[in-house]
């Protein structure tokens, strides 16, 4: 799945100038910007960069266009619906990358700060928190998460779910659901993200 694929610290460089450079101008840079702001000496470096950072899914590049770089993680003004995650019984998150939601209305600069993506809400386990079947969770990836807050959690198999993460005093935690008909989860996982907003259609 693109979405947990990593990147080099060179690469996560690159991406960081062309994301601020979008959110301050709302225009990407240039090749040549970039290789100027990351130290390059070669616009062929950048472009062996750029076509990474498409292929692990963070960008996409248009031919023969000197500004031709469009953000597809983390743009504050598109956000990528990149699939489902289940609300009731983990499961297995299965990427589709062909629709994306409008963000520019949406969030403060602060909420969407860093790296954002959305997962559509399947099942009742999160019912009681107000997270209903169907909702979009809007998450902001990242490692680790505070006791009681929401969060996308990667299980064994590559199962994903929508819990509250839970903090036991001997330092281990758990995934809690906000539905007593559902267990809590105690086996291993790793926070993908934590939960930044819930978005509904009606």
């Amino acid at each position: 799945m693109k979405l947990f694929v990593k990147i080099t610290p060179k690469q996560q460089r690159v991406l960081d100038f062309i994301r601020e450079k979008v959110n301050k101008d709302n225009l990407p840079p240039t090749i040549r910007e970039i290789a100027a702001a990351c130290g390059f000496s070669s616009t062929g470096t950048v472009r062996d960069y750029l076509d990474a950072l498409a292929k692990k899914g963070y960008l996409k590049r248009g031919n023969n266009k000197s500004r031709a770089i469009e953000l597809l993680q983390g743009n504050p003004q598109k956000l990528r619906l990149i699939g489902a995650i289940p609300a009731g019984t983990p499961n297995e998150a299965h990427e589709d990358p062909s629709d994306y939601l409008d963000l520019k209305q949406l969030f403060s600069r602060e909420s969407a700060r860093g790296e954002v993506f959305a997962l559509k809400v399947k099942g009742d386990s999160m019912v009681n928190a107000g997270i209903m079947d169907g909702d979009i969770a809007v998450i902001r990836k990242q490692p680790s998460g505070q006791s009681g807050e929401i969060v996308a959690a990667l299980l064994e198999d590559n199962e994903v779910t929508l819990k509250r993460l839970k903090h036991l005093k001997q330092g281990a935690y758990f995934l809690e659901a906000a539905n007593e008909n559902y267990p809590p989860i105690e086996k291993e996982f790793t926070v993908i993200g934590v939960l930044i907003s819930i978005i509904r259609k009606y």
